[in-house]
């Protein structure tokens, strides 16, 4: 469960309260909602509709959309991003309004000539307020936050509307969490100097937002580059909320559940979402045999309730068995019919495409230093047909990484096995351009040592039965550089203070952002700092949605 006790740094919390003071502010009476695109993301996330229902608010309507009704009892709530487009569309709505009275909530500064623009515009008079509310960003869990980009530079150069619109999406997370941060960038990336330059641009000519009450210990923004890491992306991961994300795609907490074989009417589309859902807020950090455990419980629970006709819970699919012979079950534990057929799905596609195999390998070639062995494992998996195309460009892209400059390379033979399964140009091209991303010549870091194989001891999870014993032996190294700064001996010389100032105490809140995207093991490796270190309150964030597979880097690396 999450801590909500460090509200002070929790970005889910902040965007619901800007929503709820927004309603607050209209008063009683029916409102409609309207929003752009970006903006529905931002509320969809930390409401759930029926959430939103409860507070008069009975519509919800895209800015855009050129067939809204008029409805003159409705009052009007605007939430929109700053945009000249959507500055526009405002203009033209309050010329022609459809409904009695608008409050308008911009996500961002808010230039005076765009405000001149609008109060020209409303010759009926019509608005209410005109306020700024900074939720400019998807809140995806309370410590991690996306800006939804892809494509953010062109090989190291920044693409100039994803600079500024990465500028905007940071300034607003710190101006929601009220923090005036001292700026740390990694130095070897280009893209982290400039981006921490255009930030303290903003807090310079805005300095009258970000003047905050001081704290004793300064907050901390640290700037950094998905290039220093892309071993982390390309390795399966085995907690749950990583796993859904990588399996079955969760897109602003919504799963597309309809190709799942047999699936229930009810579930081809699902939310997962911590604050709405006691199940996955309790589980979204376990790893899957945990999770198979604790719904295995949950029905054994109900099982003690009917002594008759009890059945044996061995697997999980004797689990989707008793949920549908138990209509019952599944009216009284809601969500948990929701959970059996996702981790139902999952278990399905961990056998189907064997990732214990695949992820078995994933960790030999990421956290040892046996090249002979590794060789042999990565050969053999590229010869089986049940690995996806997918995987096996994922571990050639993890052995072109881990052996970039070995002697006895055997890249050419297994970019050779890629060829003879039919693998797509794309994807093969792939192997190569993450070499160029994140190659030995481009990390600042050691992202790769001769002591791995000591320095980190192999972990077992033991579950359900049906779900084998797998790896997790690796660590981000994210998890080094965090415990590096909390422990206030991260190098200056690799991760400079933009200006001449810099911290004497041991930082207390932190921001990170990563450029080219955070992965959920890397969510996990926080929420964990977060539990074990007193003190210290990390919000993880980045601009490419939160990313962890080959397809993150189908975003993040330029050819």
């Amino acid at each position: 469960m999450y801590d909500l006790s460090k509200t002070s740094m929790n970005v889910t919390l902040a965007v619901k309260q800007y929503v709820s003071k927004m309603i607050e502010t209209s008063g009683s009476g029916m409102k409609v909602l309207l929003m752009d695109r970006e903006t529905t993301s931002v509320v969809s996330v930390v409401y759930s509709q029926s959430e939103i229902l409860q507070k008069e608010v009975y519509l919800f309507e895209r800015i855009e959309s050129q067939n809204r009704e008029p409805m003159k009892h409705l009052k009007a709530l605007c939430f929109l991003r700053p945009t000249k487009e959507n500055v526009e569309l405002l203009v033209q709505e309050l010329r022609k309004p459809k409904y009695s009275v608008y409050f308008i909530f911009f996500s961002n500064v808010i230039s005076k000539s765009e405000i001149k623009a609008l109060a020209e515009a409303d010759e009926q008079e019509v608005v209410a307020e005109v306020q700024e509310f900074y939720g400019d960003f998807i809140a995806v869990n309370p410590h991690l936050f996306s800006l939804n980009l892809t494509g953010v530079s062109r090989g190291r150069s920044w693409e100039p509307s994803m600079l500024q619109r990465c500028t905007q999406g940071l300034t607003a997370v710190l101006l929601s969490l009220k923090k005036c941060p001292m700026i740390r960038y990694q130095l070897s990336s280009d893209l982290s100097k400039r981006l921490a330059e255009s930030v303290k641009q903003i807090i310079t000519k805005e300095y009258e937002l970000f003047d905050f009450r001081k704290t004793e210990v300064p907050p901390l923004l640290l700037i950094l580059d998905r290039s220093d890491d892309t071993i982390t992306p390309l390795l399966n991961q085995w907690t749950y909320q990583a796993m859904v994300h990588e399996l079955l795609g969760l897109n602003n907490n919504r799963i597309d559940l309809s190709r799942v074989p047999g699936v229930n009417k009810d579930l081809k589309e699902v939310v997962l979402s911590a604050d709405n859902d006691e199940f996955y807020a309790n589980n979204l950090y376990l790893n899957f045999g945990e999770i198979g455990t604790n719904i295995k419980n949950l029905m054994e629970d109900f099982q003690k309730k009917r002594p008759k006709g009890q059945q044996k819970l061995e697997s999980i699919s004797d689990m989707k068995a008793f949920v549908e012979t138990y209509p019952q079950f599944k009216k009284m534990s809601g969500t948990v019919s929701k959970h059996v057929t996702v981790v139902g799905e999952l278990s399905r596609l961990v056998s189907e495409r064997v990732l214990m195999e695949v992820s078995e390998v994933e960790q030999e070639l990421a956290c040892q230093g046996d090249h002979s062995n590794a060789s042999q494992m990565v050969r053999r998996m590229l010869q089986n047909p049940r690995v996806s195309e997918l995987d096996a460009v994922r571990l050639v892209m993890l052995y072109a990484l881990r052996y970039e400059r070995h002697t006895n390379t055997i890249l050419p033979a297994l970019k050779g096995e890629l060829e003879r399964r039919g693998t797509s140009e794309h994807l093969k091209q792939m192997v190569s351009r993450v070499v160029d991303f994140g190659g030995k010549r481009v990390r600042g870091s050691d992202l790769i040592t001769a002591n791995d194989a000591v320095a980190i001891t192999k972990q077992f999870f033991k579950g359900l039965k049906g779900v084998e014993n797998v790896y997790t032996q690796h660590q981000p190294l994210l998890h080094d550089t965090l415990d590096q700064l909390i422990k206030g001996r991260l190098k200056d010389s690799q991760f400079p203070y933009l200006g001449p100032s810099s911290l004497r105490d041991r930082p207390q809140d932190i921001i990170v952002f990563v450029i080219g995207g955070a992965t959920y093991e890397e969510a996990l490796t926080v929420y964990n700092l977060n539990r074990t270190s007193p003190g210290v309150r990390i919000v993880l964030g980045a601009a490419t949605y939160t990313i962890q597979g080959v397809t993150s880097h189908n975003a993040v690396i330029r050819s």
